[in-house]
Parts: structure tokens; C-alpha cells; sequence
């Protein structure tokens, strides 16, 4: 058994991460400690103890794991604080400020023999999954591009920022998703362009980019923005023999945000109308056909989270992915004020 407390008790604790983890057997969540016990919005969950106490949470000796689910600006203290009471830390992304940082909690966990890892629960998005389900079965031959869109309607949102602050660019909140997910299949690449914008001008949020990774004769193109009245499709991959085109993204958050929740079968599952088409040619002609798609499935950040502490077995959301992915959200945002 793996037991766990998590710092906050918000959104994210109570929509991306414990819905998952109680469809766990192998996992408890024994303790929340909420920073605001009077904002409390989310309905509590029996058995679990709920804490004002930091202290109690960081020094009770059955918790092993404790994520973090805060804002960005307090991660790195409250990681330095998890690793120095010896405990396993999961932190939700984007993982830290800087890159510098992130070295830094990196080397502490080391040195303590510990794990410490963004929560990357993109990486088991459904079309993402599908995506490389199609890569692999070759029908495409060799890859020549592939087209990542994370796509919005809100312009409420950079309207409303008048002064710019890297920690809530669209760079660092969104491509922490993509550009993780390019990282993880494809490694680091030879080469990137960016083009990273503030579409209302100089000095108000940056709402958009677009970013080009190149690996030989390869391009990865991740793309997003705040002002897509109609978004492009999820996925669009290329080779030398066809193509594959995914329109909709991956359904959980979607099911999330209206408390369906994952102990329904159908949790996040794709129906027909959501497969992805693949076109692709071979001897006897061309071919056009619908893909089934992969299920996804953000719990099992927690699988590999279980494995790697009670089994002693690798990462899979490894320190030099998360440097790297950090390096390239610094870079595409350091010109923009």
C-alpha cells in the first residue's frame, strides 16, 4: 500500500488527481491539508483526515507521498519542505519557476534517495496515446510532420491581464501539456523555432505560440491560442505513405468538469464520431479508415509513481525531460515583458 497526503484542497487535488487515485486499490489517501479551511468548496471524502496543520501532514510517518497542489509560485517551497521531512513529492505542473530550481530540488531528492516528479498526466491523454498507436503500426511510413493544436476560445482571459508575467503565460501553463508530450515520444530534438506572441501587444499576457521541434528531416509543430473561435484538430501527423488526422482531444477533462466521474466505464472513452481517420496508401491503392482509439487514463502517473517507490523500479516522467521541457518554456518566453 502507498499512502499519500496532499497539499491543497482545491480544483486540482479534487478534479485532476483524487478522482484517479480512489480508483486505486494499492493507493490511500489518508490526509488533505487545506491552506484556507474556510474556503473549503468541495465536498469531503470519508475517511480521509482533513488538516489546517502543516506540521502534522509533513512529519506523520505512514505518508510517503505527498503531492502538491498549489500555484506555481509556492511549489518550490513546498517541495524543499516535503524532501527535507523524507518524503517522496509529486508536484503539479508547471513543476517550478525556473529551470534553476527545478536543478535545485532535483539534486536535494538525489542526494535523500528520493522521488520528486511533475504531475505530467498529458502523457495519457486518449488522442495522444492514439496517436502513437497509429505512428507505430507503420501504415504511414516514415514521418516527415506532425501538428500538436491545444486550442481556445477565451479572449476574456488575456483581455483581462494588462502586464505580463511569465508564470501565468500561456507558454508556461499550456505547453507545459505539449511540449511534455513531444519530449516524452520523440526526445530532445536537434533544433527548435519559436514563435511565441502577446497578439494584444507589448506588455499584456502572451496568448499565443507556436513552436517548431525538429529531429533530422522531422517536424513537431505545437500550437496554441487563446483567440481560435474554431479550434484545428487535436492531432495531424504526416509520413511518406499518409496521413492521420485526430479533430477532438482527449475526453477527461471533459467528463471532469461535469462530475462524471472515472468509475463510470465509459469515463473518458470515445465514441465513433470522436475517432481520428487514417489515410494511407499501399499496393492495392488507397486506403481510408476510422482508428478506435486508445483509452486514456491520468491516473497512471500514479501507477508509475506506485511502482517506482514500493517496486524500486525506473521513472517514466524522468529529471532530464522535465529540465528539458523547462529549458524550452524559459527560452520561448524570455523576450516577451
Amino acid at each position: 500500500m502507498l499512502t499519500i497526503g496532499f497539499i491543497g484542497n482545491g480544483k486540482s487535488t479534487n478534479r485532476y488527481h483524487l478522482p484517479f487515485v480512489q480508483q486505486r486499490e494499492n493507493i490511500k489517501v489518508k490526509t488533505i491539508y487545506q491552506r484556507n479551511p474556510n474556503r473549503e468548496s468541495w465536498d469531503r471524502i470519508p475517511g480521509v483526515n482533513y488538516i489546517s496543520d502543516l506540521g502534522e501532514l509533513l512529519n506523520d510517518k505512514e505518508i510517503q507521498l505527498i503531492v502538491i497542489c498549489t500555484g506555481m509560485d509556492s511549489h518550490y517551497e513546498y517541495a524543499k519542505l516535503v524532501l527535507e521531512h523524507n518524503k517522496h513529492c509529486l508536484v503539479e505542473k508547471p513543476f517550478m519557476e525556473t529551470s534553476e530550481q527545478a536543478k535545485e530540488i532535483f539534486a536535494m531528492a538525489r542526494e535523500k534517495e528520493l522521488i520528486v516528479q511533475p504531475y505530467q498526466n498529458r502523457r495519457f491523454d486518449s488522442d495522444f496515446l492514439t496517436v502513437q498507436k497509429v505512428i507505430e503500426e507503420g501504415k504511414l511510413g516514415d514521418l516527415l510532420e506532425v501538428e500538436m493544436h491545444f486550442d481556445y476560445y477565451r479572449p476574456e482571459i488575456p483581455e483581462s491581464a494588462h502586464s505580463f508575467d511569465r508564470v501565468e503565460s500561456f507558454l508556461y501553463a499550456h505547453g507545459t501539456h505539449t511540449i511534455d508530450q513531444v519530449i516524452s515520444y520523440f526526445g530532445k530534438p536537434d533544433d527548435i523555432h519559436y514563435d511565441v506572441r502577446q497578439l494584444l501587444g507589448q506588455g499584456r499576457m502572451n496568448d499565443y505560440f507556436d513552436l517548431d521541434l525538429y529531429y533530422g528531416n522531422l517536424k513537431v509543430s505545437v500550437k496554441s491560442s487563446y483567440f481560435r473561435i474554431k479550434e484545428r484538430p487535436s492531432f495531424v501527423v504526416y509520413g511518406k505513405k499518409g496521413s492521420f488526422v485526430k479533430k477532438t482531444k482527449d475526453r477527461q477533462e471533459e467528463h471532469l468538469k461535469l462530475f462524471y466521474m472515472p468509475n463510470n466505464k465509459d469515463f473518458g472513452v470515445d465514441t465513433i464520431e470522436h475517432y481520428g481517420v487514417l489515410t494511407y496508401m499501399d499496393e492495392e491503392g488507397i486506403h481510408e479508415e476510422k482508428v478506435t482509439s486508445v483509452n486514456g487514463d491520468y491516473g497512471r502517473v500514479y501507477d508509475d509513481l506506485y511502482e517506482a517507490i514500493i517496486n524500486g523500479k525506473e521513472k517514466t516522467i524522468t529529471d532530464e525531460q522535465t529540465l528539458l521541457q523547462m529549458e524550452i518554456l524559459e527560452t520561448g518566453i524570455k523576450n516577451l515583458g
